[in-house]
């Protein structure tokens, strides 16, 4: 009896499975952390296995997953606190301002690894990439949070207004209500398009090699060429911003400088070009963890630099070592 329960769950929980990475990347627009979407679709699993013996088929195994999954975060969301980037919360700073104490890791929205968010299908990673852009994330944390899951299932999963109304249960009128409503927010904050979603991949290859490539010797004219005019360098967890290719490089020959001779480790992130970021150790040949960097990328050129510090949470979360030695 006992093996043949076994069997029972792992035959219901390997159903799941194809379902993981679609909605991990839902989680995680809903909640603005990788942390937290995983910990989001481990709590669904656990409550699809929990009522399996309920689920009646009327609706697909697909929308009865997201209706657990969008509860989940409807729970977690309960709190007053809505993730957010450095530039959300105040103006750019001078270079040289002397950088801030670093706030808690749950103010900040975190990237999240390309091979948590993507499944294998190329078409729908492309479809997928516009929504999971750092900006958009960002700016969907502004919404309350019903009305976020409403926007997501209606803009990003194309759920229609009566599937998206029955997983809510809410009717078709409140949903439509509330993607009016949710709408009009997004528009008004103007998320940025920059995260390179529409540029060829080819092209930002090329951009994160050279990106790569200067970094890596410090040679300052070399990344401003490949700079916006408006380009934005954060830090998270540390609370402040700088903006323009020529506040960048300030920042670079100065507070920044202790990442001269650096090592680069390509990665994906959100769907960009990204790299685990390793800066000199105090020991010869050893690189210590720096950063996970993400690249947003407009018009062909840099437009966000972004740095999340937290490497002891992030390079786990990559796959990235604890040290870089050169061989």
């Amino acid at each position: 009896m006992r093996r043949a329960k076994l069997a029972v769950m792992n035959d219901v929980l390997q159903s799941f499975e194809p379902h993981r990475r679609e909605l991990c990347a839902y989680t995680y627009r809903m909640l603005g952390s990788s942390f937290e979407a995983e910990d989001a679709v481990q709590e669904t699993f656990t409550r699809a296995w929990n009522a399996h013996d309920t689920f009646e088929g009327r609706s697909s195994l697909r929308s009865w997953l997201y209706r657990i999954a969008t509860n989940v975060c409807l729970d977690m969301l309960k709190g007053p606190q809505r993730r957010a980037r450095p530039m959300d919360l105040a103006p750019a700073s001078e270079a040289g301002s002397p950088l801030p104490a670093p706030e808690p890791d749950y103010v900040w929205v975190e990237p999240i690894p390309d091979a948590m968010a993507f499944g294998a299908d190329p078409a729908e990673a492309a479809a997928a990439k516009e929504t999971l852009r750092l900006a958009f994330v960002a700016a969907v944390q502004h919404l309350p949070a019903r009305q976020r899951a409403v926007m997501l299932m209606r803009e990003v999963l194309r759920f229609s207004a009566q599937e998206t109304a029955e997983t809510l249960g809410l009717s078709p009128a409140s949903v439509n209500s509330a993607l009016q409503r949710a709408r009009s927010t997004i528009e008004n904050l103007h998320p940025s398009p920059t995260d390179g979603s529409q540029a060829p991949d080819e092209d930002l290859r090329r951009l994160a090699d050279d990106y790569m490539t200067a970094f890596q010797s410090y040679d300052m004219k070399a990344i401003t060429d490949l700079l916006h005019h408006d380009v934005a360098f954060s830090m998270p967890p540390i609370p402040m911003w700088i903006q323009g290719p020529d506040a960048v490089v300030e920042f670079l020959l100065g507070t920044g400088s202790a990442c001269r001779d650096s090592r680069l480790v390509p990665i994906g992130a959100n769907g960009l070009p990204a790299f685990g970021h390793y800066k000199p150790s105090e020991e010869p040949g050893v690189w210590s963890p720096w950063s996970v960097t993400v690249l947003e990328i407009a018009d062909g050129a840099i437009a966000g630099l972004n740095f999340f510090l937290d490497t002891p949470r992030l390079f786990p979360l990559f796959g990235l070592p604890n040290e870089y030695r050169e061989s």
